[in-house]
């Protein structure tokens, strides 16, 4: 088995940064009116900027392939180039199509030489799942190299017009022709980027950060979904899948818009949170105190005292001063945030040899919990 190390992070943000008050000249107004929601759950998250993939006429300036390739060749040099590579490992929610997988059209657009690829899919553990899919490849010595990327191309499903035949249907209806929270909500929360990572098995001469193990949880079994999107959620609590929905219903009930169930988020986000975080750390004999930098990817600000909370009520007590976000600015990049989270940290001057990393990354589709603890080398 092999030590592995991060040895390079790159990024790509597209076009410029948006600000809160920008955010419908991008997305758009639903019904030709302001959201009501907006202003409450941008003073709940704290971020105000944000980047889109797309200008204010709502078209895309770049695909998620395209987003994902960029922060890629940001990782070749003369000492490794595109040629190097022997696995492409890309994890993402919002992938430009169905069928072929992501990586692959990442792949494509690289057009460098046959190498092997893995396609991660899911919410914000995606990119920790693509991650730790190079992460063995190349401890167990089935390739030297890995890139390993995660990136999200959310914006187009967040403008205006994919709404619009849902809001006529409302009026048809005689309802009131305004979008369900659990749909509106989602639209002032996430954003557009990618980031990469060059995994290999020896550091390079500057900053390298050694992997010493990552782990993930997954509490299906025991809890709703709570972000979905793809279908609808029933009384019962199971979701009925696009494909059992008849066309017209695809637009009239927004099928494809992301959806969040609120309540269930608020209730065990954090409680299974702090749970699989201990149970990480206690697998692996590490304690809050051999905790350099804390790199909780978070989809709002308005969790970060609650999830203190529940850590330190499990005896995990982390000081903020070792909390290491860009939420704020960057916005909230789902599978991509922890990847620009670290490439921050790693370009910060911060980091010192022998500083212990710990990534946490949470996704609450079905409440799935990732995490990986690094070394500065």
């Amino acid at each position: 088995m092999f030590d592995v190390y991060i040895t390079k992070a790159a990024k790509y943000l597209p076009n410029k940064a948006v600000s809160n008050d920008e955010m419908e000249d991008y997305l758009g107004l639903i019904n030709d009116t302001a959201s009501k929601a907006r202003r409450l759950i941008l003073r709940n998250n704290k971020i105000v900027s944000r980047y889109y993939a797309l200008d204010k006429n709502g078209t895309s300036t770049h695909n998620n392939a395209e987003l994902t390739n960029n922060a890629i060749q940001e990782l070749f040099d003369d000492r490794f180039t595109a040629q190097d590579m022997e696995l492409l490992s890309c994890g993402t929610t919002t992938p430009d199509i169905l069928v072929p997988s992501h990586a692959a059209m990442v792949h494509g657009l690289l057009k460098n030489k046959s190498v092997e690829l893995n396609s991660s899919a899911g919410v914000c553990c995606a990119g920790m799942n693509a991650l730790k899919f190079g992460f063995l490849s190349v401890k167990s010595g089935s390739t030297n190299n890995a890139v390993c990327t995660g990136s999200e191309k959310l914006s187009t499903w967040m403008v205006s017009k994919k709404f619009e035949n849902e809001v006529v249907n409302l009026k048809n209806l005689e309802e009131q022709p305004i979008l369900a929270f659990k749909k509106d909500f989602l639209r002032w929360m996430l954003s557009d980027g990618a980031g990469a990572f060059l995994l290999e098995n020896k550091p390079s001469d500057s900053i390298s950060l050694k992997i010493e193990w990552m782990e993930a949880f997954s509490y299906a079994h025991e809890l709703e979904t709570c972000m979905y999107a793809g279908g609808d959620k029933l009384e019962s609590g199971e979701i009925k899948p696009w494909n059992d929905y008849s066309p017209d219903q695809w637009l009239k009930e927004s099928l494809f818009a992301f959806k969040q169930d609120v309540k269930l988020l608020d209730e065990f986000i954090l409680v299974k949170g702090a749970q699989s975080m201990g149970d990480a750390l206690a697998k692996n004999n590490v304690t809050a105190d051999q905790i350099d930098f804390f790199l909780p990817h978070v989809s709002s600000h308005y969790f970060v005292e609650g999830l203190s909370k529940s850590l330190a009520e499990r005896g995990m007590v982390i000081p903020m001063e070792k909390w290491f976000m860009n939420l704020a600015y960057v916005g909230n990049v789902g599978a991509a945030s922890i990847y620009l989270a670290l490439e921050e940290l790693m370009s910060s001057g911060k980091l010192k040899k022998g500083n212990k990393i710990l990534l946490s990354v949470p996704e609450s589709g079905r409440f799935s919990y990732a995490y990986a603890y690094l070394t500065v080398c």
